[in-house]
């Protein structure tokens, strides 16, 4: 009954290129997130190898919070999650929504 079971990666690749597991995540008592991190926990989420319950579990976050992150890198890739420029990305993706 393979079909029934959950198939988890070993790893996935990071938002630099360099190969990601479980190990080399930010560690669960992070708490300075730079965008370096954040990109790898949504790489994380987004090829499998934690799911969004548990990356908001082991690093103590909101879902809302989380969400926010992957909408920064699809839209903006990591110069979207810099805290700093929020603003001018946001304002960037409804221009580029209007034309």
């Amino acid at each position: 009954m393979i079909e029934n079971q959950k198939f988890r990666p070993a790893q996935v690749i990071g938002p630099l290129g360099e190969p990601l597991t479980l190990e080399t995540l930010p560690p669960p008592t992070t708490t300075r997130w730079v965008i370096r991190r954040k990109g790898e926990v949504v790489a994380a989420v987004n090829g499998g190898l934690l799911t969004i319950d548990e990356a908001c579990d082991r690093y103590q976050l909101t879902l809302e919070e989380f969400a926010s992150w992957q909408r920064a890198v699809d839209r903006s890739g990591l110069p979207g999650l810099r805290v700093t420029r929020v603003q001018h990305y946001r304002s960037l993706y409804e221009r580029q929504q209007r034309y």
